[in-house]
């Protein structure tokens, strides 16, 4: 425990010479950081910004990413002349259109309603696209099967539509031929939602999908296909913003949508930092203000914030000059580190505040840092380690911003410490000459200016007077601390509010506990675009109306094998029926598979081709002569070596049915997987979604593993910089009890499990320490006697720091939920959460249970017996009453148990005066309570040497001119036992003795009386100051009564 508080020991002394270093060359400190600022912003120039949504939000080294670079070994796919739609393995460049009626009638099987989708495929396939210096159309870079492009043949029912609507032709489901053209249509491919009898007829279709696949094959055609992408979404939008289709509503898509939306949420934010610092800067002002004009430090609550937005861009700099991808989310991190940096600015400002005015500026600069080093190095060392935790994830997303804010938080603590710390210095320089905070003239104190107008004492007077820097009409308690020390302390310690708090946190847990079972997991597509994007009609359509035959798997069997054998053939055979078989996949009927139908076709044509499959020569020399002939689909599904006499890889393909919801992917996933590793084949199943899917699979034991990593990190941590134990565990019962309820309520507030929460998750771990640790450090370290009171200490210190740092991170992340889209959102929903949960605990529910089960809690009261022996020492005839030592080495009992009597007693004329109840030792807060503002003036006071010696000399001459008549003040010596008529007659004659020195010395009354209000005001110095040694009272046997005995303090 001695070794940990070396840590503190080492902070504060550290601190301390650099509070003085800045103190005396503030400009230093003020120009370097602004151009290293400068300087990192240059490394916006080479910026990259990355909105894959593949790579930033699927995991680097995921299954599906595996089962791709295993099928793509195999079978590359060829859309230059061997494009099938159901083999692709990556999205590639497409355009999709999902057609629904928007004329009351939902049956699309009208003529009318066809022609319209004619009149919508000319106009995609023939619009003229401009790239690189060129123009092109759809049939110039689409993909082909052979020579033909994609075409959607379901538009030739065009020919029959006539007789569909008139009932005179019936579409069977799911296969059926055109009589006209002798297409083979596929329904389930195109329609949606379609209703069928009985009899397999189709009643119904309320939904038409069309797709349109370019060419990928080389980076020339992308680009082309990625601008045919743009062309095609204007394009069909403007047509359906004109009105160009009577009986037909479009919802459109393309592979560069959600790359568009990402970027439109980038965009969406950055309108928002400007009105963001503007709030901040105006909150920061105003609670750094005062009645005060003088010791009001406005202009620092503003250069809080610019410390705060300089030391950002210079990370982001930084970072970029490293070659880091920039993604839209790091956006979020300026609106984080402005909260948090406010925070710190709030912490050093009340440091500063506990610092003498008399002080020279270079030791107070030393005083203020040496206080603030635990506070705002414990808060940016948990932040630092939540994101530090965050940068080992697998996806990149939480990678590269957790890296981003993880140097931001850094450069934050560094600015902080030079740059606004330069500036606290030369606003310390213009409070030492009683400037005006806002207009720098020099000003009257508030005691010096009755003779002014009201509006010059409203508005300009403040600091101090020189001549009497203790007076109490320029030092005024502040008015929010006195509210939690007076008015909420009492409050929260009632019984009853005690009842209603515990009665309220279990509702809180059950609430939390009920939100953790309502968790749903993964990162919908539609959350990625913003709330007012086309592509949110577009999901919701293909929610709707396609989500009953929604993927076709691949699934791959590598490895040579004997296939011409029956016992491989029969393996396989069991491993499509095994996948067949399960409720995700659909019956045979939909199955692709070229081994299983080519062993069919052989049995039954083997006499009339002669042909035999049971030896390998037989088997390649059918297989390749009758099966799988360039125009088959089926020759994309076998891989030969390179001799071609044996096959290396095979696939078939299955169909998915009825899967809704990101939960049952993941089941299908994980259903499908397991079958795979249960067979004896090499097998693996694949589709280009299940690349997104493997977040489902991630997200929830990486989010567990990450919290419970950062929860011991971050108690760790706080145990280190407060090495108590009862603090650590009512700080590790704190972060538990934060992160249930984040967890918890951010599902009843439809905030799912993804990446993105993940982010938050890791980065509130951090933030859960920051008011609970300072609250119960608070707590445990008071000496207060009983519980009531170290609630009232703790608040006092802690209170209103604790409500500025909540409302100012709040107010800081607002703006993240104006941006309208999800990702935005979730920051400011989990943020909000994790700060006013931890503000609900710091200032409510840790009180309560630190004064029901903490220390003193079973000794609420001071024992009788206690009081009847300090009243029997009162009266013993001690010449000198000297505290013991152990009280006296570090001050925290003997001057304690004084600290909160009041000091009336002649000793105003020795050298030093008594102090106030509070912050007699170091503060409760760690630097985080906002001191009495208005109390700075009277730290350290010391009168002028000359006027010490007058009033001591004036003293003494009292004290022989009344020797004579001293004895009338002797106590009867009268052992009272029971503290009654030997205390009061003490108490008496002290008064009388005090009475009558005035009535002899009148020049002293009003300094006595003025002392007599000081002591009110004036809060400790001791920390700075050694103590006077015993005085002398006026009793008979010149003794000091314990009740006054001054603190020693040992060198």
């Amino acid at each position: 425990m001695v070794g940990l508080k070396i840590v503190d020991e080492i902070l504060n002394k550290s601190f301390y010479k650099l509070g003085l270093l800045v103190g005396r060359h503030p400009g230093y400190f003020l120009i370097v950081p602004v151009l290293l600022t400068l300087l990192g912003i240059t490394g916006f120039q080479r910026i990259h910004t990355n909105i894959d949504p593949e790579y930033l939000f699927s995991p680097i080294n995921g299954e599906g990413k595996i089962e791709r670079s295993i099928v793509e070994s195999f079978f590359k796919v060829n859309y230059t002349s061997k494009f099938n739609v159901a083999r692709i393995t990556r999205a590639g460049r497409f355009g999709r259109v999902i057609v629904t009626s928007k004329d009351g009638n939902k049956n699309l099987l009208r003529t009318v309603v066809w022609k319209e989708l004619r009149l919508l495929d000319g106009i995609i396939q023939n619009m003229t696209v401009y790239h690189d210096d060129d123009y092109f159309t759809y049939k110039d870079i689409c993909a082909r099967w052979m020579s033909d492009c994609f075409q959607n043949d379901i538009l030739n029912l065009d020919y029959i539509m006539d007789d569909v609507e008139t009932g005179n032709l019936n579409l069977t489901f799911p296969l059926m031929f055109n009589p006209v053209t002798w297409d083979a249509h596929a329904f389930p491919v195109f329609f949606g939602g379609t209703q069928v009898s009985e009899d397999g007829l189709i009643i119904s279709v309320p939904s038409v999908q069309l797709v349109y696949f370019g060419n990928a094959d080389s980076k020339k055609y992308d680009a082309m296909g990625s601008a045919w992408e743009d062309a095609f979404l204007d394009t069909v939008g403007k047509a359906q913003d004109d009105g160009l289709f009577e009986h037909i509503r479009i919802a459109r898509f393309a592979s560069r949508t959600l790359d568009h939306e990402l970027e439109k949420n980038t965009r969406s934010v950055i309108p928002y930092f400007t009105s963001t610092f503007a709030v901040m800067a105006i909150f920061s002002v105003v609670t750094c203000m005062m009645t005060d004009w003088v010791r009001s430090k406005p202009w620092l609550g503003l250069l809080g914030n610019l410390s705060a937005a300089m030391a950002t861009l210079c990370a982001f700099g930084v970072c970029i000059y490293a070659g880091i991808d920039f993604i839209g989310i790091n956006l979020a991190a300026p609106f984080l580190m402005i909260g948090i940096g406010i925070d710190d600015t709030f912490v050093m400002l009340a440091a500063w505040r506990r610092t003498s005015i008399k002080t020279p500026v270079p030791e107070r600069m030393a005083q203020m840092l040496s206080e603030a080093a635990v506070s705002i190095t414990i808060t940016s060392v948990t932040d630092f380690f939540s994101f530090w935790i965050g940068i080992f994830s697998p996806f990149p997303s939480v990678t590269i911003f957790c890296i981003y804010s993880g140097a931001a938080t850094v450069f934050l603590f560094v600015w902080h410490l030079t740059f606004f710390a330069g500036c606290v210095a030369i606003s310390g320089y213009c409070e030492q000459k009683n400037l005006h905070s806002i207009a720098c003239v020099k000003v009257q104190p508030l005691s010096k200016s009755k003779h002014r107008c009201w509006m010059y004492r409203v508005f300009c007077s403040g600091g101090v007077d020189p001549d009497d820097m203790d007076n109490p009409i320029d030092n005024q308690e502040h008015g929010m601390m006195v509210f939690f020390r007076d008015y909420f302390a009492p409050f929260l310690n009632n019984g009853l509010v005690k009842v209603v708090v515990i009665l309220v946190f279990g509702l809180y847990l059950l609430g939390a506990g009920y939100g953790v079972t309502q968790i749903e997991e993964g990162l919908e597509r539609r959350k990625v675009a913003k709330n007012d994007s086309y592509a949110i009609e577009f999901f919701d359509r293909e929610d709707d109306y396609y989500r009953e035959f929604p993927y076709r798997i691949q699934v791959v069997i590598a490895g040579e094998y004997e296939y011409w054998n029956p016992e491989i053939q029969r393996q396989v055979e069991n491993l499509t029926q095994t996948f067949e078989n399960t409720s995700y996949v659909s019956n045979t009927l939909y199955t692709e598979s070229w081994l299983r139908s080519f062993i069919q076709y052989a049995e039954r044509n083997e006499d009339f081709l002669n042909i035999s499959i049971k030896t390998k020569e037989g088997f390649m020399q059918a297989l390749k002569e009758f099966w799988l002939a360039p125009t088959s689909p089926f020759s994309l599904d076998v891989k030969f070596n390179e001799a071609g006499d044996s096959i290396v890889g095979m696939r078939f393909l299955i169909q998915a049915v009825n899967i809704s919801g990101t939960e049952h992917e993941k089941e299908m996933v994980r259903a499908l997987r397991k079958i795979c590793k249960e067979s004896p084949l090499n097998v693996s199943v694949f589709h280009p979604y299940f690349v997104f899917f493997d977040q489902f699979e991630l997200v929830r034991p990486l989010s567990i593993q990450n919290m419970v990593i950062g929860a011991g990190i971050m108690m760790l941590v706080s145990f280190i910089f407060i090495p108590n134990i009862l603090c650590s565990l009512w700080v590790a019962f704190s972060i538990l009890s934060i992160e249930a309820g984040v967890v918890g309520y951010m599902a009843l507030w439809h905030v799912n499990l993804d990446s993105i929460s993940m982010i938050n998750l890791i980065m509130c771990i951090g933030f859960s320490v920051d008011f609970t640790a300072h609250i119960c450090y608070a707590y445990m370290s008071s000496s207060a006697k009983t519980p009531d009171e170290r609630v009232k200490e703790c608040l006092y210190a802690l209170g209103l720091p604790i409500f500025q740092g909540s409302v100012s991170t709040i107010l800081g992340m607002i703006a993240l939920l104006l941006a309208n889209n999800y990702i935005f959102a979730v920051f400011f929903k989990m943020v909000f959460l994790v700060v006013f949960c931890g503000a609900m605990h710091g200032l409510f529910l840790l009180p309560v249970l630190l004064s029901l089960f903490g220390p003193g809690s079973c000794s609420s009261r001071r024992n009788d017996d206690e009081i009847k022996m300090s009243n029997v020492e009162k009266a013993l005839p001690h010449p000198y009453c000297i505290p013991h030592p152990q009280f006296t080495l570090n001050g925290s009992n003997l001057g304690n148990n004084l600290k909160c009597q009041k000091l009336d007693t002649l000793e105003k004329y020795t050298k030093k005066p008594q102090y106030k109840t509070y912050d007699l030792d170091k503060d409760l807060g760690l630097g985080t309570s906002e001191e009495n503002s208005s109390e700075s003036s009277s730290h350290s006071n010391k009168k002028p040497p000359a006027e010490e010696e007058i009033m001591e000399r004036r003293y003494r001459e009292a004290w022989r001119r009344n020797s004579d008549t001293v004895s009338q003040f002797h106590t009867s010596q009268v052992l009272d036992i029971y503290g009654n008529e030997s205390e009061r007659e003490y108490y008496r004659r002290l008064e009388e003795n005090r009475r009558r020195f005035q009535e002899n010395n009148p020049e002293a009354r009003p300094r006595y009386n003025d002392q007599r209000q000081r002591r009110r005001y004036s809060p400790p110095e001791q920390r700075y100051y050694r103590n006077q040694g015993l005085a002398r009272s006026s009793s008979y046997h010149n003794i000091v009564h314990p009740r006054y005995v001054q603190e020693l303090r040992f060198p």
